[in-house]
């Protein structure tokens, strides 16, 4: 097979699910097929390790990708003779006169479910192509059970057209020496107390003012002076986030540390004592599948995608209900045994997902769509 990918959103939508997704992918399909071909749309740098005997680096213009998507990509994919050409990114940019046979990966319909707190920009972007992208494509992959029943819900589909293929952590978020992981934390950012950690964005759809109004009124209980950390880059609602914490006169036990290198994130994960993800809604939830792969206790939603993430290896909680939260940091922080099973539970059962597993998965699809394009 002659297979095409839009690769440029690893540079494009870094430290995001969809940038981690498609370098993923693209890194362990051309790791472990040595005998398909694989013509890769890049933009930026970073392009060494993906240069294989049998991948072709093709450089796009960033400012220029109007005319990369309209007329150089269909012209190329012609020429090139192509198979199958997968956009990663919810298959935006994908046109219907493309003659290969086209995949998309969708992650999750938020811009159908929760429109407000998706930007006006994409929002509109999205909401236009995404009839056009569902119809022309061959095939459809999305990250989980849930989001292909919200697929199914809003177009009228075949089903046996959709394809679930689950995200997996990097192999990076895995157990590290607890104590080292805590003096790192306590040199660098004088955080000396034990902590509770959540990171994965301000969305109003990730539901952190719930977090914050939960730790205000549980703190005190506690059986140990705790703090809240919060990571993530400073934007416009992380700012009214912080205005809560000062409204509630929580300063000195939440903290936000503002941006985290990469690097960093399993000392995080590893020095907590629970991950919290109170989340509303996820197409998948890839932040408690690394602190479960890290054996971190996690607290997370009941709700979406993520109890087929978490499943029974952590404490699943009503986001619409506080009490709900307050009940379980109250009985998980205070219980040092249950902190202890529910860290080997979640790390047990991290091991269920991989890249290695998603991308064979993938290629067995690419495989099948292709062999029907021969038929």
């Amino acid at each position: 097979m002659k297979i095409a990918i839009d690769g440029r959103g690893i540079n494009w939508y870094h430290g995001t699910g969809i940038g981690t997704y498609t370098e993923n992918l693209l890194k362990n399909l051309i790791n472990i097929d040595n005998k398909n071909y694989y013509h890769i749309y890049w933009s930026g740098k970073n392009y060494d390790e993906y240069v294989k005997k049998n991948t072709k680096i093709i450089m796009t213009s960033k400012k220029e990708h109007r005319y990369f998507q309209l007329s150089y990509f269909p012209e190329n994919l012609s020429c090139e003779n192509i198979d199958i050409y997968h956009v990663p990114q919810n298959g935006i940019g994908l046109l219907p006169s493309i003659s290969c046979k086209k995949i998309v990966t969708i992650h999750d319909l938020i811009p159908y479910i929760m429109p407000e707190t998706v930007g006006k920009s994409y929002l509109l972007k999205f909401l236009k192509e995404m009839p056009s992208i569902i119809v022309n494509s061959d095939a459809i992959l999305t990250v989980s059970e849930y989001s292909k029943k919200d697929i199914l819900k809003f177009f009228p589909v075949d089903e046996n057209k959709i394809f679930v293929t689950p995200l997996a952590a990097n192999s990076n978020f895995k157990p590290l020496d607890k104590e080292k992981c805590k003096y790192y934390i306590k040199q660098k950012y004088d955080i000396d107390d034990p902590f509770i950690l959540y990171l994965g964005g301000f969305s109003d759809r990730k539901n952190v003012g719930f977090l914050i109004n939960a730790f205000s009124k549980v703190y005190k209980d506690l059986d140990k002076e705790y703090k809240l950390i919060i990571l993530g880059s400073y934007k416009d609602n992380s700012r009214k986030l912080i205005k809560l914490v000062d409204k509630l006169c929580m300063s000195k036990n939440i903290v936000f540390t503002g941006f985290i290198e990469d690097n960093e994130l399993p000392i995080f994960y590893n020095a907590s004592e629970t991950f919290v993800y109170p989340s509303l809604y996820e197409g998948f939830g890839l932040p408690p599948l690394e602190a479960m792969s890290c054996g971190t206790p996690v607290i997370a939603s009941n709700i979406t995608s993520i109890p087929e993430v978490v499943g029974n290896a952590g404490i699943l909680i009503n986001p619409y209900d506080i009490s709900s939260l307050i009940t379980a940091l109250g009985n998980l922080l205070n219980d040092e045994t249950l902190r202890n099973e529910l860290s080997k539970k979640g790390y047990e059962r991290s091991k269920n997902f991989s890249w290695r597993k998603t991308s064979m998965k993938t290629l067995k699809i690419y495989t099948k769509i292709c062999t029907q394009t021969q038929a």
